[in-house]
């Protein structure tokens, strides 16, 4: 999903663009945009202060999302979309969100990498931390009963659809 995009745009919003995280700007993003782009020093006091839903860390940087951003788009009547790791999944399932969660996954772990590769914005070793943390991921999603859905994303439309339907259909608990 872009960042910012809107799925559905009457009910549905994606925090990603304020979700806060240590790394460094990639060119073209603006802080406030994409991200808040923040200090690990910033970031370990708000969160230990007890302004973040969930924090992790993926590849050598902290993410997280506030409470603020959260309670934001629900003032807004929409629904709050998080993309997180699976850290954070299980951080917020120990929130009172009444949280819904999804996996998605790629469809081989050929076209993981390949993807990776193709953005060209990552060094060799970055990609290697990202799937070596895909592995461990896969590997939770395999032992885990956290999540209620997994969306193969091979076929955008199609997982696309399999979103919303999982969203805006009934609830399978």
């Amino acid at each position: 999903m872009a960042h910012g995009r809107s799925l559905h745009p009457d009910t549905l919003r994606a925090t990603l663009h304020v979700a806060d995280t240590t790394r460094a700007p990639r060119p073209g993003e603006t802080n406030g945009k994409e991200y808040w782009f923040t200090t690990r020093e910033e970031m370990i006091r708000d969160r230990d202060a007890g302004k973040f839903v969930e924090t992790a860390e993926f590849s050598g940087n902290m993410y997280g999302t506030s409470i603020a951003a959260v309670r934001a788009v629900a003032e807004q009547g929409k629904i709050c979309i998080l993309e997180i790791d699976v850290q954070g999944a299980v951080s917020v399932s120990k929130a009172d969100l009444n949280a819904r969660f999804i996996f998605v996954k790629p469809p081989t772990w050929e076209d993981l990498e390949t993807r990776l590769r193709g953005r060209g914005t990552e060094s060799p070793e970055s990609i290697a931390k990202r799937l070596e943390t895909a592995k461990t991921e896969l590997d939770f999603l395999e032992k885990s009963t956290l999540f209620e859905k997994v969306i193969v994303n091979d076929v955008l439309d199609r997982a696309y659809a399999e979103l919303k339907d999982f969203i805006f259909g009934t609830p399978s608990h």
